[in-house]
């Protein structure tokens, strides 16, 4: 037994169970993804699993944020299905969709940007490339910190 496995082992029974879960989610395939998440938001620790689910959606979002044909779109359905009744990850799946918008150059609203979680205003502050959407940060940024990247994007 190495280490590593003697590390696993004492971990508590959570962490295990979270660790899984994420091994798991990063090898679903996409026809199973939305029952295996499902299945996890099933488990007795709904904060550990609420974890690995939102871990798991950011993850998937940012490897679809950029591809076309509307894959992002179909797994952002399936996601809010299962995830719908959980205010946490429904808040966050709406700010991957607004995300998405600006993005693909869709519409989205001042308002939804400004009133938008500091995870999602530190999100598109570093990611966007829309100077519409880093001027409003830039100016109305919830933190010092969003403004200012938000600015030395925009400057750049």
């Amino acid at each position: 037994m190495t280490s590593h496995d003697a590390d696993r082992q004492s971990a508590p029974d959570e962490h295990r169970r979270f660790a899984h879960y994420l091994q798991d989610l990063a090898v679903v395939r996409d026809e199973d993804e939305a029952d295996l998440v499902a299945t996890v938001l099933r488990d007795p620790d709904a904060t550990m699993a609420q974890s690995a689910v939102v871990r798991h959606v950011d993850d998937r979002a940012a490897q679809l944020l950029p591809l076309s044909g509307g894959q992002f779109e179909v797994w952002a359905r399936a996601m809010a299905t299962e995830t719908g009744h959980l205010d946490f990850l429904t808040r966050r799946l709406h700010e991957w969709n607004l995300l998405r918008s600006i993005t693909m150059d869709k519409p989205w609203a001042a308002k939804e940007v400004t009133t938008a979680s500091d995870w999602f205003q530190r999100k598109a502050a570093e990611t966007v490339t829309s100077s519409a959407v880093l001027t409003l940060l830039a100016a109305a940024g919830r933190t010092r910190r969003i403004r200012a990247a938000a600015g030395h994007r925009l400057h750049r």
